[in-house]
């Protein structure tokens, strides 16, 4: 009965750890200090590359649940917050969840483009958030580096750079897989 308990109890843990982790606090709660330190970032940022059109970022870590897709989201909302045109990607194609945070449809999503079964703007995603698309990763498929480094993946920066004046990708670990690695050339 005590491990039964202990489990329930972790479980629980778990689950309200979860819903902390993803929290869209720039959203929710703008005038926090969290918000604001989201806003910090955001203008750093800014501030470090003003001679390109498109300012496109890549959130990462070594591993898992580190907190690259909170913090990707919310730095989104702050760029959207700033009337700029903003676009978030989920290109973690192993175990996507931006779709989950924006209470999306997995597909069609970056994957269904990359595989030509839909074209740009059919995975384009309102939201909530006024200036802040996104575009979740659609199917998960059996090769998701090969498929990220692919001329399709290509000529879709191509097409978002020309569209948005922030992209942001959401993706994978760097010590997992090659993924991220491939979607920083």
């Amino acid at each position: 009965k005590t491990k039964g308990k202990k489990t329930k109890k972790y479980i629980k843990k778990n689950i309200d750890i979860e819903k902390l982790q993803r929290r869209l606090i720039t959203h929710e709660d703008p005038k926090s200090p969290i918000a604001e330190a989201y806003r910090g970032l955001r203008t750093s940022l800014m501030y470090t590359r003003k001679d390109e059109k498109c300012n496109m970022i890549l959130a990462s870590s070594p591993g898992p649940g580190e907190g690259k897709t909170t913090t990707i989201a919310n730095l989104a909302i702050t760029y959207a917050n700033l009337g700029k045109k903003t676009l978030l990607v989920d290109s973690d194609l192993r175990k996507p969840v931006l779709h989950n945070v924006f209470k999306k449809d997995k597909t069609p999503g970056l994957t269904s483009y990359l595989s030509a079964k839909s074209h740009l703007d059919e995975i384009i995603n309102k939201t909530d958030i006024e200036n802040l698309d996104l575009i979740t990763s659609g199917i998960i498929p059996p090769n998701p580096s090969e498929i990220l480094e692919s001329k399709k993946m290509i000529d879709f920066i191509e097409k978002i750079k020309n569209k948005y004046d922030v992209v942001l990708f959401d993706s994978p670990p760097l010590i997992a897989v090659t993924d991220a690695y491939v979607l920083l050339k």
